[in-house]
């Protein structure tokens, strides 16, 4: 799941800067402190600060969700400053690859619309599973380095009950993209870490976040459980958005494209309300545990 961006309408609405890292995909994090609000106008930040004064628990998770800026710029403009300079006289492969990327990439988010409103329910089935079977059961409990890894689980029993709805459109899009070929090297670098990433979150088995908890409890807080480290371990470093248009990718884009970005672009602004929602879904599931982030 991403950041909250509803209202943005450009087509540009998730294209994405190349981040760092070995994969060419940015990560999540929880941060240990709440950090002072964005000096920027992005939604998401202003989303986030008015999530901050209403339910301040809710302040790790919506500070880890995953940025997706928009481009201020248009991928003209972009050429015309330098900072993506014009790919002049790109192959037909490199052509080939970028539509067939693009293409990849709306197939991806439309399936994701389809289901979206079973996504937004995912988390509330959670909420309710931890309503029965185990409320309160970290009452009292501290708030340090292991409850972090602790909400990093439940983060990620939501992101995936929400994903394995798409799971057949994660493996074709994957299957699609992992091997195309670009003479960029970064931009091939990117989709395969991108197309990594998401194989890891289809396959990955949601944890068993009730009798993780109990069983944390039950330690008297000193030891997590092994389930909780390895699904940590996992899902962390592999947690991205669903839909993702590297930045290089402009470089290699024509006129043929606009309308499929357009389409992609229109879909992932409900996609993005919906991640905005799910913040405050976080926050229930983590009181109802009587978690601490």
């Amino acid at each position: 799941m991403g950041d909250p961006g509803g209202s943005l309408t450009s087509v540009d609405s998730r294209r994405h800067c190349d981040p760092p890292g070995p994969t060419g995909t940015e990560r999540q994090t929880i941060p240990s402190e709440p950090r002072a609000a964005a000096a920027v106008s992005h939604p998401a930040a202003i989303l986030t600060d008015f999530l901050v004064t209403l339910a301040p628990p809710a302040i790790a998770y919506a500070q880890s969700m995953h940025l997706r800026p928009p481009r201020v710029l248009a991928a003209a403009a972009l050429t015309l400053f330098g900072l993506f300079p014009a790919a002049a006289g790109a192959s037909a492969t490199d052509a080939a690859s970028t539509r067939a990327y693009i293409a990849a990439d709306l197939a991806l988010v439309q399936t994701a619309r389809v289901h979206l409103r079973e996504a937004e329910a995912a988390p509330l089935r959670i909420l309710a599973r931890v309503r029965r079977e185990c409320p309160a059961v970290a009452a009292g409990s501290p708030q340090d380095a292991e409850s972090t890894q602790m909400s990093n689980e439940v983060i990620g029993a939501m992101v995936l009950s929400a994903y394995h709805l798409d799971v057949p459109a994660l493996e074709r899009f994957v299957r699609g993209v992992a091997q195309l070929p670009w003479r960029d090297a970064r931009l091939a670098r990117a989709v395969r870490g991108y197309a990594a990433n998401l194989r890891v979150l289809a396959r990955l088995a949601p944890p068993s976040l009730c009798a993780d908890v109990t069983a944390w409890v039950g330690g008297g807080y000193r030891q997590l459980p092994a389930s909780t480290i390895a699904f940590d371990r996992r899902f962390m470093p592999a947690w991205v958005s669903i839909g993702m248009l590297p930045a290089r990718l402009s470089r290699y884009e024509t006129g043929a494209e606009r309308g499929a970005l357009a389409r992609t672009g229109a879909i992932e602004v409900q996609i993005t309300d919906a991640e905005a929602r799910a913040v405050e879904r976080w926050g229930n599931i983590m009181n109802e545990l009587g978690l601490e982030p």
